[in-house]
């Protein structure tokens, strides 16, 4: 990938960060107030995932269930937003992925991006073969190829396809689709959106 995409991508992530964190700050702390009034425990989830490379880095979100869950490092493993750990404050964050928007300080750090490959644990990371860590090559980012095409609906092998997808075609032009789609998605929903990899892209091999 060329140095002038990543150059040009961080400075698209810098000046849209900073202009969303300047008009969601007053809603993120009305969250972080809900979450801390109507549950025990703090107001964020914070967790070591694997970012470029694999490097190591802690990835924040509100919390959306009960401080005492015993949270499972397996990501193939879904929390359902009726999992009975889920607070009523955390389903209808997580309905509207409202959960990740802390993670904006993530891409302002430089830890992840708008769009890329969402971020892993690095336990599941220690199981990667050669075709998994092809989707390391890229910054983790809040949205992605796998979100947009279906997300927790599809299958992990299905989610690690569209990764590695993304990681070896990924444009400019590509990350502003993946932008609108994913505002797309919150509406309908994603659940309502899945693509199966095999069926849309029956030439690639893994």
């Amino acid at each position: 990938m060329s140095n002038g995409y990543e150059i040009t991508k961080r400075v698209f992530d810098l000046i849209a960060v900073i202009a969303g964190l300047a008009v969601l700050s007053p809603f993120m702390l009305i969250f972080y107030l809900l979450v801390r009034c109507t549950s025990r425990g703090g107001g964020f989830f914070v967790q070591g995932r694997a970012g470029r490379d694999g490097r190591l880095f802690r990835m924040v979100k509100f919390r959306t269930m009960r401080a005492d869950h015993k949270h499972d490092p397996d990501p193939t493993i879904v929390i359902t937003d009726t999992h009975e750990a889920v607070t009523p404050v955390g389903h209808f964050l997580r309905k509207f992925k409202l959960d990740e928007l802390p993670q904006l300080f993530n891409v302002l750090a430089g830890h992840m991006s708008l769009v890329g490959p969402r971020p892993t644990v690095p336990e599941q990371v220690e199981k990667y073969g050669e075709f998994e860590r092809r989707r390391l090559l890229a910054r983790p980012g809040i949205t992605g190829l796998a979100q947009i095409n279906g997300g927790t609906g599809l299958t992990w092998p299905e989610r690690i396809e569209w990764d590695v997808y993304y990681v070896e075609h990924r444009t400019l032009m590509t990350d502003l689709k993946i932008l609108l789609r994913t505002a797309v998605s919150l509406i309908i929903g994603t659940e309502k959106n899945i693509r199966r990899f095999r069926d849309v892209h029956p030439e690639e091999k893994a």
